[in-house]
């Protein structure tokens, strides 16, 4: 059975520093992509980032040069170093692993990223 176990969520001040992470039980994390998607308050959920199985990303044009995604396939574990954080950055973040194609795509429970002004 594939878990998702997401850590890192907190309030910070605007222009502060969180750095999420996300465990994954199974032996299907190596060789799927993993992302970060967050829904705010009233929004739709969007992807934040993702990585490759071979380590491509690919953001959000409102992250990009703020936030990184990385993966450590030793630990099955998918992280998000998020600095210089805005009030807008403000959601539930999920992280999700999605198989080739998405025919699969298994979910954490959210972690609450509080950015205030």
């Amino acid at each position: 059975q594939v878990q998702l176990v997401e850590s890192g969520g907190g309030l910070v001040q605007a222009g502060g520093s969180l750095r999420l992470s996300c465990v994954v039980s199974g032996n299907i994390f190596s060789m799927n992509t993993m992302a970060w998607h967050r829904q705010a308050p009233g929004k739709q959920r969007e992807l934040v980032a993702a990585i490759s199985a071979g380590s491509s990303v690919t953001y959000t044009d409102s992250v990009k040069g703020r936030f990184t995604i990385s993966r450590d396939n030793a630990k099955n574990t998918v992280f998000l170093q998020m600095n210089s954080l805005k009030p807008e950055d403000t959601a539930l973040y999920f992280c999700a692993l999605h198989t080739v194609g998405a025919l699969t795509n298994y979910w954490g429970q959210g972690t609450q990223v509080t950015v205030s002004s």
